[in-house]
C-alpha cells in the first residue's frame, strides 16, 4: 500500500516519538535503574565527651556535632570517585562509651543501572577508612570503631527524618476561620484523629508511636477501636494511616470545664518519618514562650462558626496573647488559667474553628526549630473580637506528658 504525502509524514512522527521514548526510557534506567544505597555507619569520637544534650535533636550540643559530621561526610566524599551519587548524610544517634561520644550516621547514594551492591558497598567502606584515618579535622575519630552495613530505605529514610521541629516546605498564609491552604510537608506533624473514619479533631505527632491531643475530644467515644489518625496534607486521601492502640486522658479532665484538656494517643504501629511526616520538637516545662510572639495553628476544621470544613489542610499565623490581657472583663473573665494559653489578635478574624481541637499551636526558635506551644482546646465561637482562642499549655503538662510516655 502506498503511503500518502500525509501518511509519511505521520509515520515519521510515530517513529521519532517512539525513538525519544526508548531513550527516555534507557536514560531513566542508567541514572535510575535501582532503589539508593543506604548504609548505617558508627565510630567512636575520642575528643568529644558525651553530652546528655547529645539526646535531645533540637539542642544546640546535637545540631553543633551532626554539623561537624555531615561536613566531614560532604567533605569526603565529594572529593571521592562517588561525589556524583552521594546525596545525603545525617547523625541518626549519639550514644556514649565510656563517657565518649559514638555517633550512628546514616549515608544516602544514588543507584546507577550498572552499580554492583558488593563492589559499591567496599568502595564506600574503603573511602570512608581512609578518611578516618587521615586528616578529619576537628574530630579525633578512633578507626578501630568504624562499623559499616546496610539498611533498608524504610528505616532509612525514618533515621534521615527523625529530627523534630523542621519542616521541608512553607508557603505565605495567615488564616484558618477564612481560610489559607497549606503545602504538602509544611507541617508534618499534623494528624486527623478520625473516628469510624470520619475527622474529629486533629493531633500532634510527638514520636514514631504517640500523638497529643485534646481531652474533650474522647468526651463521648474512648474505646481507642473506634479511632484512626491519617498524615497528610489531604482529608480525602491520606500519606498514612494508623490504628489507635490505646488512649490516655488527664485524670483530672471533668467536661465540660477546659482545666487539663489534654490526651496522649498511642499508635497501633510506629510511624516510619518521611520528608511529609515528622515529629514536632517537645519544649522542656521551663521553655518560654513570651506574648506578643509569632504561633501558629493548623487543621481541617471549619473556616467559620458551624461553617464548611475544608479538605485541604489550613494554617493560620497569630500571636501569643498574656494571659493577664486574656483574663479581663471583656475578654475571658478570669476563665484562663495557669495551665492555659491564649493566641489571636483582640480584633478577632483570625482563629481556631470547630474540628481544630487537638491540633498543633506551633512556635519556630531562631534557628527554624519548631515547638509545640498548644494543643487546641476551647474559645467563644471562632475569630469574633476580644474572643481569641484559647489552647492547653504545653509546658504546663511537660512532666504529665513524660509520666505517660516517656517522651
Amino acid at each position: 500500500m502506498k503511503l500518502t504525502r500525509s501518511g509519511k509524514i505521520a509515520l515519521i512522527i510515530l517513529v521519532v516519538i517512539i525513538v525519544a521514548a526508548a531513550i527516555g526510557v534507557i536514560v531513566y534506567f542508567v541514572v535510575y535503574g535501582k532503589t539508593p544505597f543506604y548504609y548505617h555507619i558508627s565510630f567512636k569520637l575520642a575528643n568529644v565527651e558525651y553530652d546528655s544534650e547529645f539526646s535531645k535533636p533540637y539542642s544546640q550540643e546535637y545540631i553543633d556535632l551532626n554539623e561537624r559530621i555531615v561536613s566531614l561526610m560532604n567533605k569526603t566524599f565529594q572529593a571521592s570517585k562517588l561525589r556524583r551519587q552521594y546525596v545525603i548524610s545525617h547523625v541518626a544517634k549519639v550514644r556514649q562509651s565510656n563517657g565518649k561520644a559514638i555517633a550512628e550516621v546514616v549515608l544516602k547514594f544514588k543507584s546507577c543501572y550498572n552499580n554492583n551492591a558488593a563492589i559499591f558497598k567496599d568502595r564506600a567502606r574503603t573511602i570512608l577508612l581512609q578518611k578516618l584515618t587521615g586528616d578529619t579535622g576537628s574530630l579525633c575519630i578512633d578507626s578501630s570503631s568504624f562499623k559499616l552495613s546496610d539498611i533498608d530505605t524504610d528505616t532509612a529514610e525514618n533515621l534521615l527524618n527523625i529530627c523534630c521541629g523542621r519542616r521541608t516546605k512553607t508557603s505565605p498564609g495567615n488564616k484558618i476561620a477564612g481560610g489559607m491552604n497549606s503545602v504538602e510537608g509544611e507541617w508534618p506533624w499534623q494528624a486527623s484523629l478520625q473516628q469510624n473514619n470520619i475527622h474529629r479533631c486533629g493531633a500532634t505527632l510527638i514520636s514514631n508511636n504517640w500523638l497529643l491531643t485534646a481531652a474533650h475530644c474522647f468526651v463521648n467515644a474512648k474505646d481507642p477501636q473506634e479511632w484512626s489518625v491519617t498524615f497528610g496534607l489531604l482529608l480525602s486521601g491520606s500519606e498514612m494511616r494508623r490504628r489507635v492502640k490505646n488512649i490516655i486522658v488527664h485524670e483530672k479532665y471533668r467536661y465540660p470545664a477546659h482545666n487539663h484538656d489534654i490526651a496522649v494517643v498511642n499508635l497501633s504501629k510506629p510511624v516510619l518519618y518521611t520528608s511529609n511526616i515528622r515529629k514536632v520538637c517537645l519544649p522542656e516545662a521551663n521553655y518560654n514562650f513570651p506574648p506578643d510572639s509569632d504561633v501558629v495553628v493548623t487543621g481541617w476544621g471549619s473556616r467559620k462558626t458551624d461553617g464548611t470544613s475544608p479538605d485541604v489542610l489550613q494554617k493560620g499565623i497569630m500571636k501569643i496573647i498574656d494571659n493577664v490581657t486574656c483574663n479581663k472583663k471583656e475578654v475571658y473573665d478570669g476563665a484562663v488559667t495557669n495551665g492555659m494559653l491564649c493566641a489571636g489578635f483582640l480584633k478577632g478574624k483570625i482563629d481556631a474553628c470547630q474540628g481544630d481541637s487537638g491540633g498543633p499551636l506551633v512556635s519556630s526558635d531562631y534557628r527554624g526549630i519548631w515547638f509545640l506551644a498548644g494543643v487546641v482546646s476551647w474559645g467563644d465561637e471562632c475569630a469574633l473580637p476580644n474572643k481569641p482562642g484559647v489552647y492547653t499549655r504545653v509546658t504546663y503538662y511537660r512532666n504529665w506528658i513524660t509520666s505517660k510516655t516517656g517522651l
